[in-house]
Order: C-alpha cells, then structure tokens, then sequence
C-alpha cells in the first residue's frame, strides 16, 4: 500500500534504499555488495534531485541504519489537564505537536516517553494507556527518507509546569479542539481527536493501523 502524500519519486527511491540496505545485510560477495552499493547510491541520487540535499550526506544516512530495513519508532506523550492538551513548539519548524520523538534503542517504551515528555516540556507524567499505534507515513505531512510508526501514550501529569525544553520553543496546554497550527509528521488533528475519544470512554482500546 503506497503512501499517498508522497510523490512516486519519493516511494520508489525509498523502496530502494530498503532493498539496498536488506540486500547489503545479506550480500556473500563483493560483487552482491557492489550492486547493493550502487542500488544505496541511485536512492541518494534520486532524494538529492529532488530535495536539495548532498548525495553523500543521504548516503551517510543509509550507512548509520545497518542491518535488515525495519519501520523506525516515534513516541508521543498525550498530558491532558482540563480539558486541554499539552503541545510543544518544535524549533525545526516552529510547529506544535504533542511532546516525543525518536525511540533510542535500549530504552522500555513507557521510560522513554516520560524522559521525552520531560525534557521537551519540563513536566513529569505517568504513562497509563496506548492511545493507538499509528502509520506515521501516511498522515500528515510525508516523512522523507525513512518509514515510521507512530505509539501515542496517554500519561498522568504527576508535577511541573510547562517550559520549553532545549529542542522546543514554547510548551502549554491547548483546546485539542481548536489547536494551534500543528507540525503534521508529529501530531496531526486525528491524533488529538483519538486522544479525546480515549478521555470520554476509559474503556476505548487502542486504535491501530
């Protein structure tokens, strides 16, 4: 199933910087190795085309994810207080979003969430449920290099204030209703809607893609 805010270009040269990286885990010769090479550096190619940026900086990216091509892992920390949510604003593109980010490896889940939550809004929180586990690709705004997959956790605020963090501009609670304008490859309005749907029926299991 393709990602239908990306452009062709886009999936095609994902697609085969997937099957360069899965056939370079697997290669048993130099000559496999080579053609998988040349397969990372067409997907370079084709990226640098069309979004500016340097072939061998793309191509730095493909050697930092060794091993067999997997889906890479976004947290998100859902920290609602009357009614209103609390959202960060992103200093890579001056956007709102709920607090998160990357997954690091080594860290349960529910660990990371709390540090990502406290170190983007300075508030401590409880995770209590999983909202949903989203398909962050074809949501929002296309992600340009690489699939992930989006976990949202509801959390119980425990302490603090919000405060911006040292990747965050500003972090305050919001109408999830009626929210600023949002960085859509983080937290789009289906995110926030599931949230409340999770608020008004405790009971509600986790939505999925």
């Amino acid at each position: 199933m393709s990602d239908s805010n990306a452009p062709q270009w886009l999936e095609w040269a994902r697609e085969i910087q997937a099957l360069s990286q899965i056939g370079l885990y697997f290669s048993q010769n130099e000559h496999e190795e080579a053609n998988y090479r040349r397969l990372q550096e067409i997907a370079a190619e084709m990226l640098a085309q069309n979004t500016g940026m340097s072939e061998s900086g793309l191509e730095q990216i493909f050697c930092a994810q060794p091993g067999y091509a997997t889906a890479k892992i976004d947290v998100r920390g859902a920290v609602v207080r009357d009614g209103r949510i609390l959202l960060v604003r992103e200093r890579i593109d001056g956007l709102w979003c709920m607090p998160g980010g990357w997954a690091d490896v080594g860290e349960i889940p529910s660990d990371m969430v709390k540090r990502e939550v406290f170190e983007e809004s300075g508030v401590e929180v409880r995770p209590t449920k999983i909202v949903g586990v989203f398909d962050a690709n074809r949501e929002g705004g296309h992600l340009e290099l690489f699939h992930a997959y989006k976990i949202v956790f509801l959390c119980e605020l425990l302490s603090g204030e919000p405060a911006p963090g040292t990747e965050t501009l500003d972090a305050a609670f919001h109408d999830p209703e009626d929210p600023p304008a949002l960085s859509p490859n983080r937290t789009n309005s289906r995110h926030l809607r599931e949230v409340l749907s999770h608020l008004r029926d405790p009971r509600r299991q986790a939505n999925f893609d």
